[in-house]
């Protein structure tokens, strides 16, 4: 008779369970358990949050007047005949601000043959091949929705037009004459920005005066602006800037109100206005008022999504010659096609003519004309 099945003991049943229970929960187990290879969480650095982009403009200019001198009159940043110009190159390193408590910077570096010449600011590198258009810091103060302070040096915030950089191109190669002879370029000093709702912004501004990184009185410039946003296709703005800007002259505010607005008709087709009007005491004669003004009108008409047709008009006013140095009356009338052969790539042809009531242009053989015809081609990539 053989011997009965022995059972198996306690200790044994503990093990057999042990293990059916650590089949049972081992895929959840797995699922669980972190990877030994898994990348550890990335360092930020500091540099990881600065932004480095740039801008190169490149032209040649032609002035069918052929002036002895080689130079354009009354331009801004287009200044030479027949020549082939590295007009600029310009880097911006930036670190963008949004957010309450948020601190930030940008600084603009440009070097060429032409702009930085016209962008220069007194007491910093004036006059020479390079400058540095804009260094200032920012910091987003917590009232509110947010003020934002900004301190150094900026670009005015006048004009429709601007001096190109990677965000902000132009319709028009070149500038009108309101933004060269009417208006400021750069400031130095204080501005303070807040936003009053959702259609309405606001900005106080501090700084030494026009184009002034040293002061050259001791009087400071006070200006400001408002815009306005009724629609998302629509802004209006108002901006002003009042203060002594001669050399040594603490008295003798210079004065200059400007409205600008714009309407996007379509994501192809925009629309611009500019209207500008000065005054300055003692500019040209002691004790009498100088004034200048001008109006000019933008169209911007996309035929498609690379290629589109950019037109201005203008008319200037600088009747006792405070700003141009000739009491004259300008006009001008610019086309500027526009293709795009990449997002970066952009070339562009602009064909000008300038008029004046008095024989303000150069020609050839010492004569001189009412009128100035150009043409520009222009080859711009900004990243």
């Amino acid at each position: 008779m053989s011997a009965a099945p022995r059972r198996p003991g306690p200790s044994r049943l503990v093990l057999l369970g042990l293990a059916a229970l650590g089949m049972a929960f081992s895929p959840v187990l797995a699922e669980e358990a972190p990877s030994a290879a898994a990348a550890p969480p990335a360092v930020q650095r500091w540099y990881d949050e600065i932004a480095v982009n740039g801008f190169l403009s490149i032209t040649y200019n032609y002035n069918f007047n052929r002036p002895d001198s080689g130079t354009n009159q009354f331009r801004t940043f287009d200044l030479y005949d027949n020549t082939f110009m590295l007009d600029v190159f310009t880097l911006t390193l930036q670190k963008a601000v949004a957010s309450p408590g948020e601190a930030g910077f940008r600084v603009d570096v440009s070097a060429g043959g032409t702009i930085p010449k016209a962008e220069a600011a007194y007491g910093l590198q004036q006059g020479k091949d390079f400058d540095l258009k804009q260094a200032f810091g920012s910091y987003v103060a917590p009232v509110g929705s947010g003020l934002r302070i900004d301190a150094g040096k900026f670009l005015t915030h006048f004009s429709y037009e601007f001096i190109e950089s990677w965000d902000a191109p132009n319709d028009n190669v070149t500038h009108s004459f309101s933004f060269g002879y009417g208006e400021p370029i750069t400031h130095t000093g204080l501005k303070a920005t807040y936003s009053l709702g959702d259609q309405v912004a606001a900005m106080l501004m501090l700084a030494n005066g026009w184009d002034d990184v040293k002061d050259n009185n001791t009087s400071k410039t006070l200006g400001g602006q408002l815009t306005f946003t009724p629609a998302k296709t629509a802004t209006v703005t108002f901006n002003f800037v009042t203060g002594p800007e001669r050399t040594d002259v603490n008295s003798d505010p210079r004065t200059v109100l400007e409205l600008t607005a714009q309407w996007r008709l379509s994501g192809l087709t925009v629309l611009g206005l500019d209207g500008v009007y000065g005054w300055e005491r003692g500019a040209v004669a002691a004790g009498e008022t100088a004034t200048w003004g001008g109006v000019a009108g933008y169209a911007r008409l996309g035929v498609t999504e690379r290629f589109a047709v950019c037109l201005r008009g203008e008319y200037f006013a600088d009747p006792e010659g405070a700003r141009t140095g000739v009491a004259q009356r300008l006009k001008e009338f610019t086309v500027t096609p526009e293709f795009k052969l990449s997002s970066h790539l952009m070339l562009r042809g602009d064909l000008r003519v300038d008029w004046s009531d008095v024989d303000s242009f150069e020609k050839k053989d010492g004569k001189s004309s009412r009128t100035q015809p150009t043409v520009i081609v222009n080859a711009a990539y900004s990243f």
